[in-house]
């Protein structure tokens, strides 16, 4: 469907205030200036009140206010400026950046395959000349290079050429529309060379030059791709259907819109919970991580509140709604992430800030030379083969591969230290951090709790191995700490399980039990002598028999390396604070043990989102560092952010990096990492500068042939990487 048959007004929505709102997927996004420009040229329009562009998956959120303008004048307007959009389908955005992506590695083979043979030829022609090679010889190894070159450069730069036909046709300029200009032209003089049997041509300079280009395009598009998931891998926690109990008793499965406030719901067993609301009736455990971060099931009964895509594990619960579907929490977390994504999208690399520049600069240089040599009375060949050296040499070749050349260097060294990027610019954001802040559950903390070992906790060896085979029979992950810390192997038959309590079975006569201190007949005081031994554990209880109850204390255990890392980054000079929806006891604890004084603990996504607000407010730069569904928003808000690869998915997705294994290590690693990093890309930026600044006068004054441009522009390229390589020579040096 065209743009003009299709109804836009129906994809607006209408806000109270008279607001409008649409979202959009733009096509033709390659670098943040088309951000800028996109957002520039909405914002200019009357009536339009924001435009915000999310440079990962293209979409485009623009607000205005109703009758000052209209949805197809929007539209209209993005094409005026070169760009197609259609409404915002993330499965049509994925698809269509696979397809891009796909597009590009092909185009990247192709060029590099015949960049190699290409520069064989080139490297024979070059020794004949100074050998004496004959003309026919050399004529051939042209035209063999010709029928190479030719459709290897038609074909891999077609991205190159969309961009850059998109720019013109919208009376812009981008940095694609120089690249093929000096592509084309130096095809077009290489073949004019080889007709008339000169000693050069300069077929290697065009593919070589696309090959380098092409590097830089991919990896920054898989950068993007690897960020772009989060709303996918929370959608799947979002259920689009619930089953209504009827007054009658009867249930009803209707979709989530057509359910009020106030209706009961039934959730079975194993389902995730659709809206949020108070149990009504019913005991069962709750996986609630995308409140509390918590990894424990925690026990629900008549009057407790649950939250929608919180796993119901144990027993079926009737549950009355409290918010309708658009109002629930995890609608809450997905605006959130949403909001905080797109603002951080804002970021503009150096790159492309210099690039964005740069562009006018090469058109200008190559236009004033090819005329200046012209009124100079120099033939038009002539004149064009000077402009075609100023445009290889000025080529942005150096300038867009001196950021993905040290992404590549230290990505690969970040993953020898247990990092894996998600994000093309965390490597400058990570650079900048001042201020750290911690999650607690299953970061600070390992994700799997243990049993914690007591002198006061000593139990007969019998005991432990019966309470550990009852526990292969439960599936709470207390009992499964206690069955693993046991080595039980073989459960026990015939065994029972009342939700919410714990399990039982009976041995030789007895009543074996495992889990709740009431369950199992140990008193509220006894209980809580037990816990004031580890503030920070939970309990749970065996009983065999009439015999007493015996308690056993498990706890989410501190990172092998956790003090150390602390240190190393509070000397280094970081500000730490700990952020968490777990309980006061057991953060209070750990900050106690880490020494980190600043900490706050039951603090829902809204919560640490504020906190981080109020910190960047105050010109800190924060990073992030979480692992649980309620840490995605602010792992998403804050300047940038890292998960354990322990993670849910939908954490993982909204951060920057991942780190992996049982160590805090790599947090440090990576700091330490993305320091030398900006250091290296900020030296590579400015060589690229400065060998424009020296060679663009040479390349004007004729002094360079378009085999020289060729060669030095190949040559800034080794330099930059060369310069990026280095960064492994000081890969053995630890200090942050």
């Amino acid at each position: 469907m065209s743009a003009h048959e299709r109804d836009w007004d129906a994809f607006v929505t209408l806000s109270p205030e008279g607001v409008a709102h649409m979202d959009l997927a733009v096509e033709g996004v390659t670098c943040a200036a088309c951000m800028v420009e996109i957002e520039r040229g909405l914002s200019a329009r009357e009536g339009v009140e924001r435009a915000r562009l999310n440079l990962t998956s293209h979409r485009l959120a623009v607000d205005w206010k109703a009758g000052e303008t209209s949805a197809e004048t929007i539209v209209e307007t993005l094409s005026r400026l070169g760009y197609r959009a259609h409404p915002f389908d993330p499965a049509t955005v994925r698809a269509q950046a696979d397809a891009s992506g796909k597009e590009l590695l092909r185009s990247l083979a192709v060029a590099g395959f015949a960049m190699m043979n290409v520069m064989l030829l080139s490297v024979s022609v070059w020794s004949g000349n100074a050998s004496g090679i004959s003309a026919e010889t050399r004529d051939f190894f042209h035209w063999l290079s010709a029928l190479i070159a030719l459709p290897a450069a038609a074909y891999a730069g077609r991205p190159f050429v969309r961009s850059a036909f998109s720019a013109l046709a919208a009376r812009r300029l981008n940095m694609d529309v120089p690249i093929v200009i000096g592509v084309t032209l130096a095809l077009f003089l290489s073949v004019m060379q080889t007709l008339q049997s000169a000693h050069h041509a300069y077929f290697e300079s065009a593919v070589m030059l696309l090959f380098f280009l092409l590097i830089g395009r991919y990896l920054d598009h898989m950068m993007r791709r690897r960020t772009r998931d989060f709303a996918e891998n929370i959608a799947a926690l979002k259920a689009e259907t619930a089953v209504v109990m009827r007054p009658d008793g009867s249930l009803r499965e209707v979709p989530l819109s057509k359910v009020e406030p106030g209706q009961e719901i039934f959730v079975r067993a194993g389902e995730r919970i659709a809206l949020d609301g108070v149990v009504e009736s019913g005991t069962s455990e709750i996986d609630q991580s995308l409140v509390t971060g918590e990894t424990a099931l925690a026990g629900v009964a008549p009057g407790a509140r649950v939250y929608a895509g919180t796993l119901n594990a144990s027993a079926n619960l009737v549950v009355r709604v409290t918010l309708a579907s658009g109002a629930t929490l995890l609608d809450e977390v997905t605006r959130l992430l949403e909001t905080a994504s797109q603002a951080k999208s804002r970021y503009v690399r150096l790159a492309d800030r210099a690039a964005s520049l740069y562009s006018p600069f090469v058109h200008l240089a190559a236009l004033l030379t090819f005329l200046g040599w012209l009124a100079a009375g120099a033939g038009w060949q002539q004149a064009l083969v000077v402009a075609i050296s100023v445009l290889i040499i000025t080529c942005p070749c150096a300038l867009g591969l001196a950021i993905p050349a040290v992404q590549v260097v230290i990505s690969g060294l970040l993953f020898r230290s247990g990092v894996l990027l998600h994000s093309g610019d965390a490597l400058e954001r990570l650079a900048e951090v001042d201020t750290i802040v911690f999650d607690k559950t299953g970061t600070l903390t390992l994700a799997v709790p243990e049993l914690v070992e007591t002198e006061e906790a000593e139990v007969d060896a019998g005991v432990r191995a019966l309470a550990g085979r009852l526990a292969l029979s439960s599936r709470h992950p207390l009992a499964a700490a206690l069955a693993r810390a046991t080595d039980a192997q073989q459960p026990l038959d015939d065994v029972s399980e009342e939700p919410g309590a714990g399990v039982k079975a009976v041995l030789e006569g007895r009543e074996l039990r495992l889990g709740s201190a009431a369950f199992c007949g140990l008193s509220e005081d006894d209980a809580e002598e037990v816990l004031a031994r580890c503030p920070g554990a939970t309990l749970i209880v065996f009983r065999d028999g009439e015999g007493a109850p015996v308690p056993f204390l498990v706890a989410q255990r501190l990172r092998p390396d956790a003090r150390a890392t602390v240190e190393r980054l509070r000397t280094a000079g970081y500000g730490l604070e700990i952020l968490s929806g777990d309980r006061e006891a057991p953060v209070a604890e750990a900050a106690t043990a880490l020494g980190i004084d600043a900490w706050s603990a039951s603090l829902k996504p809204a919560d640490k989102i504020a906190r981080l607000e109020a910190l960047k407010a105050q010109g800190h730069k924060v990073l992030m560092v979480g692992d649980g569904l309620n840490d995605a928003p602010a792992l998403a808000a804050a300047n940038v952010s890292l998960s354990p690869v322990t993670a849910v998915h939908v954490a993982q997705a909204a951060a920057d990096a991942v780190f992996l294994g049982d160590r805090l290590a790599p947090v440090a690693e990576a700091l330490r990492l993305a320091r030398r990093a900006r250091g290296a890309m900020m030296q590579n930026l400015w060589f690229s500068t400065l060998y424009n600044l020296v060679a663009v006068p040479f390349a004007v004054a004729g002094f360079v042939t378009p085999l020289l441009a060729a060669l030095a522009m190949s040559l800034s390229s080794v330099v930059v990487t060369l310069n990026a390589l280095r960064l492994r020579l000081g890969a053995s040096d630890r200090s942050v």
